[in-house]
């Protein structure tokens, strides 16, 4: 595991929260959170984050909204949107606007994942 990164996952239906965790705990030190609200908790207790990953529909605050929040404070985190839809102009005004942001289609590939964070680890 690489204790260097911290990654947080972000999605409101626990099942892919436990899947990513099982999946990628073995090589991150990975927290999670089912909102934005979580997230944003979670950003301002840890300091050894560098990746946030977060599902783009969720109820109260969505992945857009989260990612505008957090990366205006913490402007060295990368962050990835996560959706199983098309990109919408919303999507695209983000990605466009905030150059920490990317994002990965659902369903998620894993290896694809790890490829991303450790090349940020290796930044």
């Amino acid at each position: 595991m690489n204790n260097e990164c911290t990654i947080i996952y972000i999605d409101d239906e626990e099942i892919n929260v436990k899947i990513f965790e099982i999946k990628m705990s073995k090589k991150f030190n990975v927290l999670t959170g089912f909102s934005g609200a979580d997230g944003l908790k979670l950003l301002e207790t840890h300091d050894t984050i560098k990746v946030v990953l977060t599902d783009l529909r969720m109820p109260g605050m969505s992945g857009i909204e989260f990612i505008t929040i957090a990366s205006e404070k913490y402007k060295n985190l990368k962050f990835f949107l996560l959706t199983g839809f098309e990109i919408t102009q919303e999507i695209q005004q983000l990605l466009d606007t905030n150059s920490n942001t990317s994002y990965f289609a659902k369903p998620l590939n894993m290896q694809e994942i790890e490829l991303a964070i450790n090349a940020i680890i290796a930044e």
